[in-house]
């Protein structure tokens, strides 16, 4: 098989989208990939570093698919809507590195099943 016979495969407008660059169908197939490597990550971890980078996972995979689908339809509301979740999302990172400093301080472990309560 060569080059040019996988070049209308390649092609954006054989996939359907009507602008110059990556398809739609790229972006959400990323974001999808994404957003199941960080439900993994969530559901399979245990330590709380490792929960919050599979959160930032989730979410920047709903960003990339609010940028792709803002891209196809020429609007910029997708990228304003991502840029609001991209400061919620640091803002949970403040919050949560500051427990995990908190529990590490005290000499605790570093468990999420260990630490389902929080005592004062």
């Amino acid at each position: 098989m060569s080059l040019t016979s996988l070049a209308p495969l390649l092609d954006a407008a054989a996939v359907g989208d009507t602008q110059e660059g990556v398809p739609l169908a790229l972006y959400l197939a990323v974001s999808g990939g994404l957003f199941l490597l960080g439900l993994l990550g969530v559901l399979t971890r245990r330590n709380p570093l490792l929960l919050l980078l599979a959160v930032e996972l989730l979410l920047n995979s709903a960003n990339l698919a609010l940028v792709g689908f803002s891209r196809y339809w020429n609007v910029t509301d997708g990228h304003v809507f991502a840029l609001v979740v991209m400061v919620v999302a640091a803002a949970e990172v403040v919050i949560g590195l500051g427990l995990v400093v908190a529990v590490f301080r005290q000499r605790l472990a570093l468990d999420v099943d260990q630490m389902s309560s929080m005592k004062g």
